[in-house]
């Protein structure tokens, strides 16, 4: 197969999402997608909810001289407890990158399978999804190494010279420096998106079909971009502009499903409040577990309808760089364009090579 361009490969993976998601229509299919594709961080959001909260000081207590705003806090017990939180936030991150190292290959065996079965695709890719997981680990660290670099070696010079002090007597330097350390962090930061999603895209399915590491797998690709700038290069730029649109309408979506969820839901539970206090009933223990259950059960079936939204996206990216790429890799063309198998005939069922029968002897004349 021929390569084709990035806008050739949207046709291929629309049809592609079709066929996989539409027929038929499985819910079945669509949860475990939605999970694989939740898991290997298909959509690639997130985001963080910051609030600052202080404990306020009520008149006639003695701050902890060590730690104020925390009356009576036990030094020790809080650093424990800091420790604690960190190394369990740090296990439970590592175990998350390895399911989405694993994950990553069983979305990839969904897409060119048509069918999602991730137990199966567990079981044969545990060696290229450890490969993974190592190659993640060591990019974490190298960039946590640049970043180091970039940002605490120079926050490391200023403190070390004073100059945080005075800082009015070092505006300049502090103005041209900080400008200096933002392009280089958004350069920086650019070139780390670009890296894992060209990871994502064309070394997975390296390391897939031919069971390489991730290391070779980029030594492979390398020469490919080089020799194709602009094809990749449209790529890049064409899969942003779908990933926006892809969000704004995962968005748009999730928005009309949230405010469809809300109404009947808080007028349930007015009702359910007013009723309750009519029959007598207070807050207590019991009564707030069973709110609490109730939220937790409304909260969960509002992700798992949001999941199902963004199942075709989850399906039709990781199309769109398989028909892009495969053009490129004839294995995975092989493994996209699968041609049914030919019937084999065996060699003991042909018959073994006899010469055609000479013709009889004339008998003499005479």
């Amino acid at each position: 197969m021929l390569p084709i361009t990035a806008v050739e490969s949207i046709n291929l993976a629309v049809d592609h999402t079709k066929q996989q998601l539409f027929k038929p229509f499985r819910i079945g299919q669509w949860t475990r997608l939605a999970i694989v594709g939740l898991l290997a961080g298909e959509l690639g959001s997130n985001g963080c909810n910051r609030s600052n909260f202080r404990s306020p000081i009520h008149p006639g207590t003695v701050p902890h001289p060590h730690f104020p705003g925390f009356p009576g806090v036990n030094p020790f017990m809080l650093a424990l407890a800091v420790t604690a939180i960190v190394v369990a936030a740090f296990a439970i991150g590592i175990i998350f990158m390895y399911i989405s190292s694993m994950m990553r290959f069983v979305l990839f065996d969904s897409i060119i399978l048509k069918e999602c079965h991730i137990r199966w695709s567990w079981a044969r890719r545990l060696g290229p999804g450890w490969g993974y997981f190592v190659w993640k680990l060591f990019y974490l660290f190298l960039t946590l190494a640049v970043l180091i670099v970039l940002v605490g070696i120079p926050a490391a010079f200023i403190l070390a010279s004073g100059w945080f002090r005075d800082p009015r007597a070092h505006l300049p330097v502090f103005v041209l420096g900080g400008i200096i350390i933002f392009l280089g962090l958004l350069v920086f930061f650019v070139a780390t998106a670009f890296i894992l999603v060209l990871t994502k895209d064309f070394v997975i399915p390296q390391m897939a079909l031919e069971n390489v590491s991730a290391f070779e797998g980029w030594r492979r690709l390398w020469p490919m971009l080089k020799a194709e700038k602009g094809a990749y290069a449209a790529y890049v730029g064409l899969k942003i502009v779908l990933a926006i649109g892809a969000a704004i309408a995962i968005g748009i979506a999730t928005v009309c499903l949230g405010l469809i969820l809300a109404v009947p839901t808080v007028a349930l539970s007015l009702l359910a409040i007013l009723t309750g206090k009519a029959a007598g009933l207070t807050w207590n223990p019991h009564t707030i577990a069973l709110a609490v259950l109730v939220g937790a059960v409304v909260f969960a079936v509002f992700l798992y309808l949001v999941s199902l939204i963004a199942v075709p996206a989850i399906v039709f990216f990781p199309a769109y760089s398989l028909y892009f790429f495969a053009g490129r890799y004839p294995r995975l063309s092989a493994a996209l364009y699968a041609v049914p198998p030919q019937p084999q005939i065996s060699p003991t069922a042909v018959p073994p090579f006899e010469p055609p029968p000479l013709p009889s002897t004339p008998s003499p004349i005479g």
